[in-house]
């Protein structure tokens, strides 16, 4: 009778537990919405090769860089199809950063991207490694202009970008305010936009950053290159009150502070300096995350700096640093989505910036391995 009862009671003190557990998991796992997530950028096809110095002096490229093309570009795209062995890789820095958000989280359409391509067959390329990768594609067709491509120039573990937004250029509006587009737009908590779509439609991020102030929604954006702080200051410091959370590279921000006249390289200051621009939002301070490739991630945040170790790789792992920045916001975005502390977010984005180094291009395969 004693064991019959001793079995009894252990019986249901596992069935608590057990319950106790299932509810305490329920109640700290976050339900991903479809759409959660926008995000607004130039769709471009890379066509990437490994390259010698040489090509870069004859096309005025430097290494790791990012330029708009010029006319004196243009032969350059054809000369990496026909004498080098040229890759054709789904590209453009938001669309990237929401393929590899969408990867870690193995659940599709939890982001939308919107973008301008041409009616060709780049554009079909693009939309299905976009859609196979789990994102909700709405590009805006353009009849008259080809699809966007950037030349991504690989000097040993290096890289140069030049791109001809093309069809990207194009992106309009009125995209966003076609009444399903809207809706997608009005039903996400979350928005982010490369500085790179600041040479597009400064109208459609007014439109998203508005939005999202209106609605205590976050709005998220990236300095994505040192010339865009130069040459796009006006639209750039319109949309900077809106940003909650700002991304850049230690060339970008040092960039930025030079064009502010702050007369600093310290890379901490300009970070603290970049938080306490003025904000329309008030309710939060902006956030700032500044890397700094192989050195520690920076977190600027309630008047407090955090350090983030990146683990180091060694040369024969480090293929191609394309994709790498566009990673690591994936990778933020895709623990931030789900409500993970800020610490959560940066090591998964390192994590999947290791991850895309280990490869040529913004690409991935099997199943995410990034751990809490």
């Amino acid at each position: 009778m004693l064991v019959s009862q001793f079995t009894w009671n252990r019986t249901l003190l596992v069935a608590a537990v057990r319950k106790l557990i299932s509810f305490s998991d329920f109640k700290n796992m976050h339900v991903l919405k479809e759409g959660v997530l926008v995000g607004c950028g130039n769709p471009l096809l890379d066509i990437s090769a490994n390259v010698g110095d040489d090509l870069l002096k004859k096309y005025d490229m430097k290494p790791n860089d990012a330029i708009l093309a010029e006319e004196k570009h243009m032969p350059l795209y054809k000369e990496l199809i026909e004498k080098y062995k040229a890759e054709y890789i789904a590209g453009g820095s938001v669309q990237n950063s929401l393929r590899v958000c969408q990867w870690i989280l193995q659940k599709p359409k939890v982001a939308t991207f919107f973008g301008c391509v041409g009616s060709d067959n780049y554009a079909k390329i693009l939309e299905e490694n976009a859609t196979k990768d789990g994102l909700n594609v709405r590009y805006q067709y353009n009849q008259e202009v080809p699809t966007g491509t950037c030349a991504v120039l690989v000097t040993g573990t290096h890289r140069s970008l030049c791109a001809n937004l093309a069809a990207a250029n194009n992106f309009t509006l009125e995209h966003l305010q076609i009444p399903e587009n809207k809706k997608l737009m009005e039903a996400a908590d979350y928005y982010y936009i490369s500085g790179f779509f600041l040479t597009v439609s400064p109208p459609s991020i007014m439109e998203v950053a508005r939005h999202a102030h209106s609605h205590n929604r976050m709005f998220i954006m990236n300095l994505s290159a040192p010339f865009l702080s130069q040459f796009f200051k006006e639209p750039m410091m319109a949309a900077l009150p809106y940003v909650d959370i700002l991304f850049g590279n230690e060339q970008e921000v040092e960039t930025f502070a030079n064009e502010q006249g702050w007369e600093t390289k310290d890379i901490k200051e300009i970070g603290r300096k970049m938080v306490a621009l003025p904000k329309e939002n008030t309710q939060r301070k902006r956030i700032v995350i500044i890397t700094q490739g192989h050195l520690p991630v920076l977190l600027f945040k309630d008047g407090k700096i955090s350090e983030f170790e990146v683990p180091q790789l060694s040369r024969e792992q480090m293929v191609d640093t394309n994709g790498a920045g566009d990673a690591f916001v994936g990778g933020f975005l895709a623990q931030y989505v789900q409500k993970k502390s800020l610490d959560v977010c940066i090591r998964c984005g390192i994590w999947a910036a290791g991850q895309i180094i280990q490869r040529s291009g913004c690409t991935f395969e099997g199943k995410p391995t990034f751990e809490e």
